[in-house]
């Protein structure tokens, strides 16, 4: 089989799914490389090998966590042990959110994913970097510059949501104050809009 039928093949897969379209049912053969990669890295590496690469991980996971806490302006919500990851929170979310930290981190090329958590904690909002061998502590050392700049111009921004503390009864004129939850709930709906709204149009092909 050439190349080119092979991609054909490969691009008729749902990659959550793994399975192949109905249209090509009559010849299911998928590519093989990254078995046999994975493999061979079984092979090179060995225990001692992957350890290695875990504890590399762990260590640069560490770097990026106390950058992120040198800076004052974060809580980190991730645990030291198991998957090399650090997710964390703002501590102030008066002037920005998380979402917008997001948003403006990706036009430093990174995609730092942020969203709320389960039911029952759908108020916290976190964003999440997963380290991989890849991640070098010198990445770890520049994504936390990149994002102390991006705080540093959403500080000098207005802020894009005016949401008020207060609102007023309309039976009685009297004024009833917001929850510190629910204007973060505001605020997180808003943001989770906007986000949609702009990944929409990205992909909307005039």
């Amino acid at each position: 089989m050439n190349s080119s039928s092979t991609l054909t093949i490969l691009e008729l897969i749902n990659p959550l799914s793994l399975s192949i379209s109905p249209k090509d049912a009559r010849s299911p053969t998928i590519c093989s490389s990254q078995v046999i990669a994975q493999y061979y890295q079984l092979i090179r590496l060995g225990w001692e090998g992957y350890r290695n690469v875990m504890e590399n991980c762990h260590e640069n996971a560490m770097v990026l966590k106390e950058g992120l806490e040198k800076t004052g302006c974060f809580n980190i919500v991730s645990k030291d042990d198991g998957v090399p990851l650090v997710a964390f929170s703002l501590k102030d979310t008066k002037r920005h959110n998380e979402f917008e930290v997001a948003e403006m981190l990706r036009r430093f090329g990174w995609i730092v994913p942020a969203y709320t958590m389960p039911a029952d904690a759908q108020h916290v909002t976190v964003l999440r970097v997963v380290v991989r061998e890849d991640f070098s502590r010198t990445l770890a050392e520049r994504l936390v510059l990149d994002i102390t700049k991006v705080l540093h111009e959403l500080d000098s921004l207005p802020a894009k949501l005016s949401v008020t503390c207060e609102q007023k009864n309309g039976k009685n004129g009297t004024v009833v104050k917001k929850t510190v939850m629910e204007t973060q709930r505001e605020v997180t709906d808003y943001w989770k809009k906007f986000v949609l709204e702009r990944k929409t149009n990205k992909n909307t092909i005039c």
